[in-house]
């Protein structure tokens, strides 16, 4: 449990020491950190210096600023915070005001440190579940705008997918025709040659002009090029398709190895090489996988989120290399997946070989608005929103592993169907099996 700091304010000064005396046990255990203030404007500017500050606990009656004027104060600094008041037994006047004000609690003198003991854990005890109530609260204002976010995306995409494929499907059937026709054109033009091979020289100076034997062992080239890039648009369609696929409302069986290589080509602009740059490879190390029981949109927008992550971790290693330095260093991201030993869970990992992350880092960064990354590049929410997918939608586990100047592993473990609560027992087990 983390220490708590609570803002002591009064002007008696040998208070300071009877606070610390008294309490020692709960400042050696660490419970405790007392911060001292003499009146309310010096209180003031300990808690705008301190934003970690979890209560206070003032006198009423002290010179420049008394309690009652810093218990109006206090909400503008941070609403949640809270105070107890300590008064003289029979100013119950100011005890009622300071209640009015805002106060948790109060005191009289002389100071009965048992019970000041007992108020100052019950008012941390509030804060404690004020703050995990807000906390809870923000991750699902967070949770409910990314989710509207990624159907706004998901319903974009589809139909970006869907204009792109009337127009695509036109030229993609035309171009075998066209391919079809000019062959028959090149096979006539070729006979006309031989049976008459001196057309006159108006013909012979166009030819020469045209340039016809370039054209024609160009064309076929000229349409196996435009074919070839007709193919990549409708294999993106396919993968933006695949990609988005977020309006399933129950699990349906998926191919994860469809689902990786969609988000690697929706990822493709970011791994190549660019000129004075890096280049990024994928290395496949795919096993044979059953389908899975999943939310495919979901899933997919957890391999996007941790690639991507990847991806920056890799960039920003690349930049403080030279030109030199960057033709000896190979910058890889490997997807590797395999099935468990009774095949009832499936175990993707997606490893670089980047900069790795330090353990303090470690500890938070599947937490909500955490983030390393600087402002406007980084929202905090990638890492956390994929674990919700990963553990509380789909009943599996990710995990990180990395050590700094190692790279870092992502490692998503899935049951190959959805058990449903009646089957918890049956899940435990297989959990178990795969060394969960």
């Amino acid at each position: 449990m983390a220490t708590a700091k609570i803002l002591i304010v009064d002007d008696e000064l040998e208070l300071e020491r009877l606070f610390k005396l008294r309490l020692r046990k709960n400042i050696r255990a660490n419970e405790f950190e007392l911060i001292f203030a003499s009146n309310g404007q010096d209180a003031l500017e300990k808690l705008q210096s301190d934003s970690l500050i979890d209560m206070v606990v003032t006198d009423i009656n002290m010179p420049d600023m008394d309690g009652l004027t810093l218990l109006s104060k206090l909400k503008e600094i941070n609403q949640n915070i809270k105070a107890v008041v300590v008064s003289a037994y029979d100013d119950l006047g100011n005890i009622r005001t300071a209640m009015n004000r805002g106060a948790f609690d109060f005191l009289t003198k002389p100071i009965d440190f048992d019970d000041l003991e007992i108020t100052i854990k019950k008012t941390l005890n509030f804060v404690k579940q004020t703050r995990e109530t807000l906390n809870q609260l923000q991750e699902m204002q967070t949770q409910m705008i990314q989710q509207e976010k990624m159907s706004a995306i998901g319903q974009l995409i589809a139909s970006i997918v869907h204009e792109i494929n009337n127009p695509v499907g036109f030229i993609a059937s035309n171009i075998d025709f066209a391919s079809e026709y000019i062959q028959d054109m090149l096979k006539l033009l070729n006979l006309y040659q031989q049976q008459f091979p001196n057309p006159g020289v108006e013909i012979q100076s166009t030819l020469q002009e045209i340039e016809l034997d370039y054209l024609v062992s160009d064309l076929p080239e000229v349409i196996s090029s435009m074919k070839t890039g007709t193919e990549r648009i409708i294999d993106l369609s396919k993968s933006l398709r695949n990609f988005s696929r977020g309006n399933i409302t129950n699990p349906v069986a998926f191919n994860i190895h469809e689902g990786l290589d969609s988000t690697l080509l929706i990822m493709k602009h970011r791994l190549k090489a660019r000129k004075h740059s890096h280049r990024i490879e994928i290395l496949k190390k795919y096993g044979s996988l059953p389908f899975v029981d999943c939310y495919p949109g979901q899933l997919n927008q957890v391999f996007l989120n941790i690639i991507a992550n990847a991806i920056d971790a890799l960039d920003d290693m690349a930049g403080e290399y030279s030109l030199e330095e960057m033709k000896v260093n190979y910058f890889t991201i490997t997807l590797q997946t395999e099935v468990c030993a009774d095949k009832d869970w499936v175990t993707i990992r997606i490893k670089d070989n980047g900069p790795g992350i330090s353990t303090k880092v470690k500890e938070q960064i599947f937490d909500y608005l955490f983030t390393t990354k600087p402002l406007g590049k980084g929202t905090g929410l990638g890492l956390a929103i994929s674990r919700q997918i990963v553990e509380e939608k789909h009943g599996g586990k990710l995990t990180c592993i990395s050590t700094l100047g190692q790279g870092t592993e992502f490692i998503i473990e899935l049951p190959r169907q959805q058990y449903y609560p009646s089957n918890q027992r049956k899940c435990d087990r297989v959990a178990a099996i795969c060394g969960k």
